[in-house]
């Protein structure tokens, strides 16, 4: 019962073709008089919408339009309701677009009205794509506190390192107290472990303050194994047409796509309005399978740019290397700003470190495939892999150079190592030196992972918070996994592998800030300041707009690479492995050589062992590397 006021009673209203529809279209959305109550339930013969307290408490008939919508408007209630559904007379059912649940992905809804925050980047303006250099991050083990107020915190330090985006792991609830966020189950609430909605809205908002845009990491490939109930609201959410790692692939092709279509692209605009975030990364895009005219992530990039505006990021994660990703033109181009190439870090991981096993195998780890790699922006364009045994990647001749994103260690390259161990755990400091030198100088857009600027003593590893049940196969499928390395052959090796299941697990993953200002750490992170303000300085050191970069391997144990333009010359050259003489020529252009940075300086080692450089006439210079490092060298005029 509603107690009689006319003020809340609820109201029906037709709907009309969702194409008509302006954002945001699903979930508890706040009005003047009251809130609107939509959801997607084709399921449902009946559904019953549960108040909580306040004046409405209680249970609300809500009638049912097409294709499954149901809807009902209540006057007189408010932000902070908390709220779910029945389904069919069974057990009540959190919002599967709930803006919040604070009790976590099995427990009632919370009504969040976005409008009441207040935002102070009335002027901000999105760096250009040139100019990003993104950090990514994990809020749960980022701080001490593991929440969006914590990474607020830190955001000046990344500012005055030289970060211009911070690319944060997604942040959709999931079960549990922790989780890497990949287990998303509520994908339209930000996880109540790192604070309320509008603590993200502040972490953006400082962000933006102190020069830096947000990505987020979004997952639409699949769903967590926990608490994720839009299943039960519409089972056509996945189909039968398509399999991925994660089983039944979602349901982009088939019947009753149109919905879940309209679903994932509402959830992608509702972060760019309701907290905005400067852009989205998509998680694993080559799982995203539609054989559709159009493809979801065409139609995602289309829609989210007409309603937030062309200045909006989109990145994919997608290993297939597919120039169409990012073609701005033509039938099958996606349209996006950029793609996570994988090349280079398996490259470079497979030359300092020699990892062999699994996708590395497909490199032979040489300098002359770095070269290649920074010159076309990845290495597979059409070749045969041996680890797959048919051809992967594509031309990338078109593709500006900016638009594939590249690094030596990201949370997945960290993470599903069996102890999440960094590269900097295995190489010594001169090759860290030397690699983040080349990484900081590419004309690809860089990305950090979060520590690796001071070289953190912390790995990131595999953690997860699930029910106890399901927990237990979580751990033992994490383990078998690593069966098939030559490490893990036995049953005792692979159970010294960390339990994602634990606590010290996610705790061990936790940054520890303190560490920056010990030896060693400070010397790398004094370098990654100064390199990174060399990129900032110079434009032509910066992501490039060209389609193709320039690098060569004067040998097997060294890359030089070089970036220039009309005003400006530098050569970038390391050694990679052990020690190399490398030899320089350039043009007679009446420019002299000056070096502007040394690995080997005393700011950044301990032990330095710089390189000899001998100028031999003015466009040759000569190069005695003792051991791994790299040189920023410049010819300027007379």
């Amino acid at each position: 019962m509603l107690g009689g006021a006319e003020s809340l009673k609820p109201r029906a209203q037709s709907l009309v073709p969702r194409q008509l529809l302006s954002y945001p279209f699903f979930g508890a959305l706040p009005g003047q008089c009251g809130v609107t109550f939509r959801v997607w339930a084709p399921a449902a013969r009946e559904l019953r919408l549960v108040l909580h307290g306040g004046p409405a408490d209680g249970e609300h008939s809500m009638p049912c339009h097409e294709q499954g919508l149901f809807e009902l408007t209540i006057d007189g209630i408010r932000a902070g309701q908390r709220y779910g559904y029945r389904l069919n007379g069974g057990d009540e059912r959190p919002d599967p677009a709930g803006r919040f649940q604070p009790d976590g992905v099995h427990a009632p809804s919370e009504v969040v009205d976005s409008s009441t925050f207040e935002w102070h980047d009335a002027s901000w303006q999105r760096p250009a794509r040139r100019e990003l250099v993104i950090y990514e991050l994990h809020v749960g083990t980022f701080s001490n506190e593991g929440t969006f107020a914590g990474a607020r915190e830190h955001l000046s330090a990344l500012s005055r390192l030289g970060v211009t985006a911070i690319e944060l792991m997604p942040v959709a609830d999931f079960s549990g107290s922790r989780n890497w966020g990949y287990d998303g189950a509520a994908l339209f609430a930000p996880s109540r472990v790192y604070g309320r909605p509008d603590d993200l809205r502040a972490l953006v908002d400082a962000a933006h303050a102190c020069g830096v845009a947000v990505i987020l990491d979004v997952v639409y490939n699949h769903l967590g194994p926990e608490g994720a109930y839009v299943l039960q609201f519409n089972p056509l959410y996945l189909g039968d047409r398509h399999s991925t790692p994660w089983g039944r692939a979602v349901n982009l092709d088939g019947p009753g796509c149109e919905m879940v279509r309209s679903f994932i692209i509402d959830n992608a605009f509702h972060w760019i309005r309701e907290y905005h975030v400067d852009g989205l990364r998509i998680d694993a895009s080559h799982a995203l399978i539609d054989t559709s005219p159009s493809h979801l992530l065409r139609d995602l990039a289309k829609t989210v740019r007409a309603e937030a505006g062309a200045a909006v990021l989109l990145y994919v994660e997608d290993h297939r290397n597919l120039a169409s990703i990012v073609g701005d033109e033509g039938e099958q181009a996606w349209g996006f700003d950029g793609v996570w190439a994988d090349d280079f870090h398996h490259v470079l991981r497979r030359l300092v470190a020699g990892d062999a096993a699994g996708y590395y195998s497909d490199y032979a780890g040489s300098t002359s495939e770095l070269a290649r790699t920074i010159a076309q922006g990845w290495l597979y364009s059409g070749e045969i892999s041996p680890r797959l045994k048919r051809p992967r990647g594509t031309d990338p001749s078109a593709v500006p150079m900016d638009r594939f994103v590249v690094c030596l260690q990201n949370h997945d390259q960290i993470g599903n190592r069996a102890f999440g161990d960094r590269l900097h755990h295995v190489v010594d400091r001169a090759t860290w030196r030397a690699v983040s030198a080349v990484l900081l100088t590419v004309p690809m857009t860089p990305l950090l992972f979060m520590g690796q600027e001071w070289a953190a003593s912390t790995p990131f590893q595999y953690f997860t918070d699930l029910s106890p049940e399901l927990g237990r196969l979580v751990t033992t499928g994490r383990r078998e996994e690593f069966r098939e390395f030559p490490a893990f052959s036995s049953s005792e090796a692979r159970s010294a592998i960390p339990d994602p299941q634990s606590a010290t697990t996610f705790e061990a993953s936790r940054l520890r800030w303190t560490e920056r200002a010990a030896p060693h750490h400070a010397d790398v992170l004094t370098l990654y300041e100064r390199l990174l303000a060399l990129r900032h300085a110079h434009t032509v050191l910066g992501s490039s707009a060209d389609v193709r970069g320039e690098s060569f391997a004067p040998d097997e144990r060294s890359i030089a690479i070089r970036r220039h333009d009309a005003n400006e010359d530098f050569w970038i050259v390391a050694c990679l492995r052990d020690r190399a003489t490398v030899a320089l020529a350039a043009e007679d252009d009446g420019r002299e050589w000056t070096l502007v940075l040394s690995t080997e300086d005393a700011a950044f080692a301990r032990d330095p062992q710089p390189p000899v450089i001998r100028f031999e006439q003015p466009t040759r210079a000569v190069i005695d590397f003792a051991r791994p490092s790299a040189l920023i060298l410049q010819r300027r005029a007379y």
